[in-house]
């Protein structure tokens, strides 16, 4: 599944926001972290805030803060603020569309697309911070690994005498 760039933006932000929710994040921050540019992160900040998922303060030490409900917001909650998520939205020739085979493959397009929205439904923004902290404990494991491996034999192994 490809998501356009606006919902991407907005779930890695709600995700930074959620976080800390009593911390206030500036765009720049946020876009910083992700490389992205902060004019198209702006305008999906203001989206947010008009959903009632992110608050702003304005001023010195402003910016924004999360104040929906982590386990109450789901990826598709977020996502359909951007773009549309239904259905039948590829552009199928209504010619093959009419042949069995078409059908068929409606039906089974239509299926994956029902799967996908139950999916996103069904993940909510606490769900990502926990999977957000496990590949972080993940890499750092590795990260572990990887040096433990590197590391010449018998480096750090303290004697037994």
């Amino acid at each position: 599944m490809k998501l356009q760039v606006s919902s991407r933006l907005a779930i890695f932000a709600l995700i930074e926001l959620a976080a800390d929710p009593g911390r206030q994040v500036s765009v720049a921050e946020i876009g910083e972290k992700y490389g992205v540019s902060t004019h198209h992160l702006a305008k999906v900040m203001h989206t947010l805030g008009r959903a009632g998922l992110v608050r702003s303060t304005r001023g010195v030490g402003g910016g924004h803060s999360f104040s929906g409900s982590a386990k109450r917001t789901t990826l598709l909650d977020v996502i359909t603020l951007f773009e549309e998520v239904s259905p039948g939205n590829d552009d199928l020739d209504s010619r093959t569309d009419a042949t069995p085979a078409g059908q068929a493959l409606r039906q089974v397009l239509d299926e994956v697309d029902d799967i996908a929205r139950a999916t996103l439904g069904a993940i909510t923004i606490s769900t990502m911070l926990k999977q957000v902290v496990r590949s972080t404990a993940g890499s750092e494991a590795q990260t572990v690994a990887d040096t433990i491996q590197s590391a010449p034999a018998g480096a750090g192994v303290a004697s037994a005498d």
